[in-house]
C-alpha cells in the first residue's frame, strides 16, 4: 500500500498526500471536523443543511448546473456526506484532470455563496429525505438505536435533523456556523490517487490559501448511563419487523477496538457467521442479517440489525441473545479464529483497492484520533489477536445492563420483548 505524506500549514490545515502508481484516478477529498454532534438542538440537522447548500453556487460557478457540469464534463464521480463528527466533499477524477478536481473542491468548500432562494427550495429538499428515511424502516431503526442509547444528547439526534428545524433554517444561522466551523485548524486536505506529492501539496496550498483562521468549537461531552437492558418501540404496520439489538462497547481510543470488529464479523460480518447461519440459513426467518462495530471518538457499540417474519421476532431475538451467550462463554477455535484474520486482511486490501477509499482511509483517522495507522500496522494488530482476547471482550460488553434493542413493527405490548431481553 502506498506511503502517505502529512504536512501541516502555519494555519493549521492539514494536507495528506497518498501516491499510487497502480491507478488512473486522482481523489480529492475535504473533510471538516464538524457533524451532528456538534450542534445546538435549536438547529440540529444544520451541518446536513449547510453540505447540501455548497452545490448551489459560488461566485465562480453560480448554480447548481455549473458546480454539477464542471465535473459531469469529464465523466467524474463527486459527492459529499455529514455524519456525527464530520463533513467531507470529494471529487474523483482522471489523474489528468487533477486542476478540475482541485479547484472544483475548493471552490464549493471556500467560496459558496448560500442564496437564499436556494435555501427555501432545499426546505422542501430535505423533508423529502426526512420522508423517505422515515419510509424506509430498515434505515429509521439507526435513528431509533441511537435516540435509545444516547437520549435527548447530540450523540442521540438525528443527523438529518427534525422537519421543524429544517423549516426554521436561516442564512444568518448557516453563515454563523460555517463561519464557526469551517477553518483551516479544523479541516483536512487529502489527495490519493496518480499523483506526485510534492506537487499535489503545492498546488493544494495554492487553492485553499483563503481558508479562515479562527478557533472551532468543540462539542459537548456524551454521557452514558445504563443500569438494565433497555428497549424503544415504534408500532407500524410493517410486513417485516427490522431491529437493532446490541450492546455499548468500545470507542475508538480503546485497545480492544480490533477485538470488538472480529466479535462483529464472527457474529454477523460474512454469509458463513453464525448469526447469518443460524437465522437465515437455519431458521429461514430473515433475509438481511448482519453485525456491525462502530467505533467513534467517544462513543462506541456492537450491534446486530436483521429484517424478520413479524410471527418469528421473538425466537430471532432469543436467538441473537444466544449467541452472544455463548461467545462469551466458549473460546472461538482456532479456525475460526484464522477465518476472521484471513477475512479482515482480505477484506480491507480489497477495500482500500481505490483512491477514494485510501483518501477516506488516511483522512479519517487523521481527523478523528489526530494520529495515523498505514494498513500493514493495522494488520499487525490484527494478527496478534487471540481467542483468549475474544472471550474477555465478549465477557466484558455482552452484560445485560449493556443490552439495547430497537425495533419497528406491527406491536403495541413493549412487555414481551422487555421479558426475553435478558442475557
Amino acid at each position: 500500500m502506498a506511503m502517505f505524506k502529512k504536512t501541516t500549514l502555519k494555519n493549521g490545515l492539514r494536507i495528506i498526500t497518498v501516491p499510487q502508481k497502480s491507478t488512473q484516478a486522482v481523489t480529492v477529498l475535504v473533510l471538516v471536523k464538524t457533524g451532528s454532534k456538534y450542534e445546538k438542538k435549536e438547529v440540529n440537522g444544520i451541518s446536513h443543511f449547510l453540505e447540501h447548500m455548497y452545490f448551489k453556487g459560488t461566485k465562480k460557478r453560480p448554480s447548481t448546473m455549473d458546480i454539477a457540469e464542471t465535473l459531469d464534463k469529464i465523466g467524474g464521480i463527486y459527492n459529499a456526506f455529514t455524519s456525527e463528527e464530520y463533513t467531507g466533499y470529494y471529487a474523483k477524477t482522471v489523474a489528468t484532470q487533477f486542476d478540475t478536481a482541485l479547484d472544483w473542491v475548493s471552490d464549493i468548500f471556500l467560496n459558496s455563496t448560500l442564496p437564499s432562494k436556494e435555501i427555501e427550495k432545499e426546505k422542501g429538499v430535505i423533508t423529502e429525505e426526512i420522508n423517505m428515511r422515515l419510509d424506509h424502516p430498515m434505515t429509521y431503526v439507526h435513528v431509533l438505536w441511537s435516540k435509545l442509547l444516547y437520549g435527548d444528547q447530540p450523540a442521540g439526534w438525528d443527523i438529518i435533523g427534525t422537519k421543524e428545524n429544517v423549516s426554521n433554517m436561516t442564512r444568518k444561522k448557516l453563515i454563523d456556523y460555517m463561519s464557526s466551523q469551517y477553518v483551516a485548524s479544523n479541516t483536512i486536505v487529502c489527495v490519493a490517487g496518480n499523483i506526485k506529492s510534492d506537487l499535489a501539496i503545492k498546488k493544494v496550498k495554492k487553492y485553499f490559501s483563503k481558508i479562515k483562521e479562527s478557533k472551532a468549537m468543540k462539542k459537548q461531552a456524551v454521557i452514558e448511563r445504563q443500569s438494565f437492558p433497555e428497549l424503544i418501540l415504534q408500532t407500524r404496520e410493517t410486513d417485516q419487523t427490522h431491529l437493532c439489538l446490541g450492546v455499548r462497547a468500545y470507542n475508538l481510543f480503546h485497545e480492544d477496538k480490533y477485538v470488538q470488529k472480529f466479535l462483529a464479523v464472527i457474529l454477523g460480518g460474512m454469509m458463513s457467521s453464525r448469526l447469518f447461519t443460524e437465522i437465515r440459513e437455519k431458521l429461514g426467518a430473515a433475509y438481511y442479517i448482519s453485525t456491525a462495530s462502530e467505533t467513534g471518538p467517544d462513543t462506541g457499540y456492537l450491534v446486530t440489525q436483521v429484517g424478520v417474519d413479524n410471527k418469528k421476532v421473538e425466537k430471532v431475538i432469543s436467538t441473537v441473545l444466544k449467541e452472544y451467550k455463548k461467545i462469551s462463554k466458549e473460546k472461538v477455535s482456532a479456525q475460526e479464529l484464522k477465518k476472521v484474520k484471513d477475512y479482515i486482511k482480505g477484506k480491507t486490501a480489497l477495500l482500500l483497492e481505490s483512491s477514494d477509499a485510501k483518501a477516506s482511509f488516511f483522512a479519517n483517522q487523521e481527523l478523528l484520533e489526530g494520529k495515523i495507522l498505514t494498513l500493514k500496522q493495522i494488520l499487525a494488530k490484527v494478527d496478534k489477536i487471540t481467542s483468549n482476547d475474544i472471550l474477555k471482550v465478549a465477557k466484558d460488553i455482552f452484560q445485560p445492563q449493556k443490552l439495547n434493542l430497537a425495533l419497528i413493527g406491527p406491536f403495541k405490548n413493549k412487555e414481551k420483548f422487555k421479558k426475553i431481553l435478558k442475557i
